[in-house]
């Protein structure tokens, strides 16, 4: 690989935290040596096993002959065709060229349009809007500017009722409705601003998350937007496309923590980066194998390894290829990295990401955690103080992440007139515009797009503010229900029945595949299909609580099982009630 990451990293002792500065980044991959002693050998009757399963030809990765028996049939469809040749070699223009009648008549392209083009970001609707796509962005640590935010507005535009965006839980933007003979010239668009929505789907690394608040949180322990950029660009090589970590077995999820509030949701992740002093040196402590799927969800565990600033590159590098190489490609609901972690155990597992680093040697994990294990998780809607003087930020609520062109315009235009053209999405969906001189807070606040009752608001009602809720039916073809806006209708109803005096997170998703994360909210509503009271079919959900999210994370349980969607409000208010110190409306009044 001929990319370099060089740093240099300056801290500085800030509000119980340390921030750092780049004086330089450029390209090759270095990992600080130590002086103590490799990992012991690996048994004798594990050889085989950990012998890597791909083989470079070209430049890329294959599933090795030997290895081929009993693969799922996304490792067959790999085999067959590289993905990401589609980018690399300019396949996307052939693709785009054909009539999309004539798709469907030859089986390569039509796995191009359905599979394939998920390498480049590109989601095909087939069975809600056929011939429709949806393109899922890079957006390290959920950074955009107002010039990238009217881009994606004047793409969706195009499409009329069809076209909207949407952020998702990974802080980042999902935009809909577009065509394929329009790609070619949209993901040119994309580079022209600075954009990329490669390598984010299917058997890839998804968006690196970071605090939303890095460089303007007056408690923040690190600044992560360096690392998640610093870990895109190798993901990604540079947007131009990096074979090397593009055939893994399952998609893969990594954050950087820089928050005690853990804005990132490090348990969650296959790789999460926790911040930790070793021997006066500034680093991290590693957590591996979050995940959740449609059969497991697992909470990552440590990995007992810690990195300096420098090498986090180097062991991310060294995480996916051991994933990569060792990972197995049968049942998919087995093929997450946790499944890899549980056959092999930990610490062969952690030998094989050693042997791996470019010093071969990974240090064990410091006991100084930086993160205050006793800090409260803060609910940030609103207007907040900047860590910078006379400057704050606004934490804007926008309803379950749904946004139009119209509102992404405004949204833009009041970055550059009242902050500095800088937007900052949460995995919570929600939008924060940074740097607005506290002498504008008043006129910000004042603007329509804000004070209007009911749509994007700095002050939601107390039950709307943690709402997030998948793409859902309308859109998703895996969805079983429809989520968006039943999410928002019912939680609007048991607002009219019940007080509450503190926030609760309501989390809606479509299917098992719990994009939404339901296992984290205080109530989770995953959706399925049951019979009601009369014998018909209808949409319903399995409900879940007590998810826990910040240092005292946990997963929550299933409550009930299959509850019809048209029966949830008074289960809703039930539960609001005895778990949740509300009251009801006429117990209130009484």
């Amino acid at each position: 690989m001929s990319r370099s990451l060089s740093l240099h990293l300056v801290p500085t002792k800030g509000s119980k935290g340390i921030s750092m500065s780049t004086r330089r980044v450029s390209t090759t991959i270095r990992a600080t040596r130590a002086s103590s002693p490799p990992p012991t050998a690996t048994p004798a009757d594990q050889t085989s096993r950990l012998d890597p399963k791909l083989e470079k030809k070209d430049k890329y990765w294959v599933l090795k002959e030997e290895h081929r028996e009993k693969i799922n049939p996304q490792e067959k469809l790999k085999i067959g065709k590289e993905p990401m040749s589609l980018f690399m070699e300019g396949g996307i223009d052939r693709l785009a060229s054909i009539p999309f009648e004539e798709i469907d008549c030859n089986k390569e392209n039509k796995d191009d349009v359905d599979v394939r083009l998920k390498w480049l970001g590109l989601f095909h609707r087939r069975k809600r809007q056929y011939g429709r796509f949806m393109m899922r962005l890079k957006l390290p640590n959920g950074v955009v500017t107002s010039e990238q935010v009217r881009y994606l507005a004047d793409v969706i535009s195009a499409y009329g009722d069809q076209g909207c965006a949407d952020i998702t839980t990974r802080q980042n933007f999902q935009i809909r409705g577009l065509q394929l003979p329009d790609v070619p010239e949209i993901l040119s668009g994309l580079a022209s601003v600075g954009l990329s929505s490669l390598q984010s789907g299917m058997d890839n690394v998804r968006n690196p998350v970071g605090n939303p608040l890095a460089g303007i949180d007056p408690h923040e322990i690190v600044d992560t937007r360096l690392y998640t950029n610093l870990l895109n660009q190798y993901i990604t090589g540079d947007d131009k496309g990096n074979p090397d970590c593009s055939n893994l077995p399952r998609k893969w999820n990594v954050c950087v923590v820089g928050s005690h509030d853990l804005f990132e949701h490090p348990h969650i992740n296959d790789l999460a980066y926790m911040p930790a002093i070793k021997d006066g040196r500034f680093g991290f402590n590693l957590l591996v194998g979050g995940f959740f799927s449609t059969k497991r969800c697992a909470e990552a565990i440590p990995l007992d390894g810690w990195v300096s600033g420098q090498d986090v590159v180097a062991l991310c590098k060294a995480v996916l290829e051991t994933y990569r190489d060792l990972g197995t490609r049968g049942n998919r609901q087995k093929t997450r990295m946790m499944w890899l972690i549980d056959e092999l155990g930990i610490e062969v597992f952690r030998s094989e990401v050693e042997k791996r680093m470019p010093s071969k040697f990974l240090e064990r994990s410091s006991p100084e955690d930086l993160v205050d294990p006793t800090w409260e998780r803060r609910n940030s809607i609103g207007v907040h103080s900047q860590k910078q003087e006379n400057l704050s930020f606004i934490f804007l609520h926008i309803p379950v992440g749904r946004l139009q062109a119209s509102e992404m315009h405004e949204l833009a235009r009041l970055a550059d007139e009242y902050g500095t053209g800088e937007l900052r999405l949460t995995v919570e969906q929600n939008i924060i515009i940074p740097n607005i001189p506290n002498s504008r807070i008043e006129s910000f606040l004042s603007e329509s797009l804000i004070s209007t009752t009911g749509g994007i608001t700095s002050e939601p009602d107390i039950l709307m503010r943690n709402l997030v809720a998948c793409t859902g039916s309308e859109f998703c073809g895996q969805a079983l229900i429809e989520t968006k806006a039943r999410a928002m209708m019912i939680t609007k109803e048991v607002g009219l029945r019940v007080k509450v005096d503190r926030p609760v997170r309501m989390h809606w998703t479509g299917c098992p595949n719990t994009c939404a994360q339901v296992q984290v909210a205080d109530i989770g509503f995953m959706g399925c299909m049951v019979r009601n009271s009369e014998g018909k079919m209808c949409e319903a959900a399995d409900v879940y609580i007590g998810g826990r999210v910040g240092c005292d994370f946990s997963l929550g349980d299933l409550y009930k099982k299959g509850v019809p969607c048209d029966e949830l409000v008074p289960l809703i208010v039930d539960i609001l009630v005895q778990n949740f110190g509300a009251v009801t409306r006429e117990t209130e009044e009484d």
